[in-house]
């Protein structure tokens, strides 16, 4: 196993945290409590920034400046061509800051500094620009009726959304969420998680500067039992849309039922598995898996940690894995020669306990910061907690297999069913596992395939509604049917 965390030798950006307060209704200001908490730099353990503390007294202030701005303000109210204009100078601003925006996920989060100047940066920017494509072609359609009426549907926005963002992607979901809600023309509350507030408001700032208008994006750090339940239990909130654990999402759910019934969306824990054929390429499937188990440490919800390799391979696979794995570098996420960055779990001494062999990894690999090493267990069954349970770290759980039936049991037996993916150069196998695994997006022969044009979402326990595509977009819209009656209409 491979470490950095010696003399540097790379370059670490200079970082000035510029916002640290609530944005309520274009302005930074101060917890109404005054309170404050700590967001720590997880290479070191060391505090970046003291960042204002919001509560139940915020939320209710960023709510009412929503609320203000959905009823009265221009927002709503300006064609959707207009929004897609200040949606594409905000693109554009996310653009100019792509460095100093990488380096704040990097820093409050132990994201790979690189992957976000190439990948999770400019994907948002690209989010912004695929939703503004669509702020202007939004709209119903004419009824034909079998009667002497007229009648037409609008799509209406939903009105003040509130979105509880996670920290494992703070950017990424940020716009997975902002994006579509404001090109429909909703207000919105984001409370972004506690771990990672830098970058949500640097973009709160951005979007003010873009010429979005005081109101209509607010940002509330804060935490779940106080910002966020009173976000979701919000009799003036008309939407919540949550990203985290299942746990959480179940407590989200219920505060929406028992205050204005507001829908919800949700999009939860994963257990994906990835399921290689004896007909794969060996070597393309070792890399693949590696990459769907390991990538952002493995802290990612579709991760592949349920790997189900077919009995004619296995044996050269698991060698292969194992000999990957060891040259994973691990260490400082600055460091553009590093694959993996800090984190905290605690499933590897379950896996271990529970009579896992531990074939490489599962070890902290740094006596500063919080590093693992990445991790492969063998003999793993189905019951065990780490073929069940979320583990939101780098390991991999390899579990062999005979029949095409069999796997799909396997593959099924879960309570998740966020992501899944296939490796096979038979079409006919690809076509049946793909239709039987219940989850919500199946990737054959490749992992992580994500597209702005493509929806995201699971089933199961892993939640419901999309994220991306045109089906996200109509999360935040609102179906409105409108009759009007037909007097000597020569036609119906």
């Amino acid at each position: 196993m491979a470490a950095a965390n010696g003399a540097k030798g790379f370059e670490v950006p200079e970082l000035d945290i510029k916002f640290t307060k609530l944005f309520i209704n274009g302005q930074f200001v101060d917890a109404a409590s005054g309170k404050t908490f700590e967001t720590r730099d997880p290479r070191t353990g060391e505090v970046i920034a003291k960042i204002a503390e919001g509560d139940k007294a915020d939320i209710d202030l960023a709510v009412k400046a929503a609320r203000e701005a959905f009823d009265n303000g221009p927002w709503p109210r300006m064609p959707g061509c207009a929004r897609a204009r200040i949606m594409h100078r905000f693109a554009d601003l996310v653009d100019q800051h792509v460095e100093e925006l990488a380096a704040l996920d990097t820093v409050d989060a132990g994201k790979l500094f690189l992957m976000g100047k190439m990948m999770d940066i400019p994907g948002g920017a690209n989010l912004l620009r695929y939703y503004a494509g669509a702020a202007d072609k939004i709209h119903g359609e004419t009824l034909k009726m079998a009667r002497p009426l007229h009648g037409y549907t609008l799509k209406e926005p939903v009105g003040v959304v509130g979105h509880i963002v996670p920290w494992n992607y703070p950017t990424t979901m940020f716009f997975f969420k902002v994006s579509p809600a404001l090109a429909a023309g909703c207000t919105m509350v984001v409370k972004p998680a506690e771990q990672t507030p830098l970058s949500a408001l640097f973009y709160a700032h951005l979007a003010k500067e873009a010429g979005i208008p005081d109101g209509v994006l607010n940002v509330v750090p804060g935490f779940g039992p106080t910002a966020g339940a009173a976000m979701a239990s919000h009799m003036d909130v008309d939407k919540i849309s949550f990203t985290g654990s299942t746990e959480v999402g179940r407590l989200v759910m219920q505060a929406a039922a028992m205050s204005n019934l507001k829908p919800v969306s949700l999009e939860l824990g994963g257990k994906s598995p990835v399921i290689v054929f004896d007909d794969a390429d060996v070597d393309m499937a070792v890399n693949l898996v590696n990459m769907a188990t390991y990538m952002n440490k493995g802290e990612i919800c579709v991760a592949g940690t349920r790997i189900y390799v077919q009995e004619g391979i296995y044996d050269a696979f698991v060698k292969k894995s194992v000999e990957l794995a060891k040259k994973s570098v691990v260490g400082d996420p600055f460091n553009p020669n590093v694959h993996q960055g800090p984190q905290v779990l605690k499933y590897i001494d379950v896996g271990k306990s529970e009579g896992a062999t531990l074939l490489t990894g599962g070890k902290p690999c740094s006596d500063k910061g919080y590093y693992i090493e990445p991790t492969i267990f063998t003999n793993v069954t189905d019951d065990m907690a780490i073929a069940q349970e979320e583990i939101f770290g780098p390991v991999m759980a390899l579990m062999k297999f005979k029949t095409v039936e069999e796997v799909i049991q396997k593959a099924n037996s879960t309570r998740y069913g966020l992501a899944a993916g296939v490796v096979t150069k038979n079409i006919d196998t690809m076509n049946t596992v793909s239709r039987s695994v219940r989850s919500g997006v199946v990737w054959v022969n490749c992992y992580f395939a994500f597209d702005p044009d493509a929806p995201f979402g699971g089933c199961k326990m892993s939640g419901f509604g999309k994220d991306m595509g045109t089906d996200a977009l109509e999360k935040y819209l609102h179906t409105k049917t409108v009759v009007t009656p037909l007097y000597n209409t020569p036609w119906l």
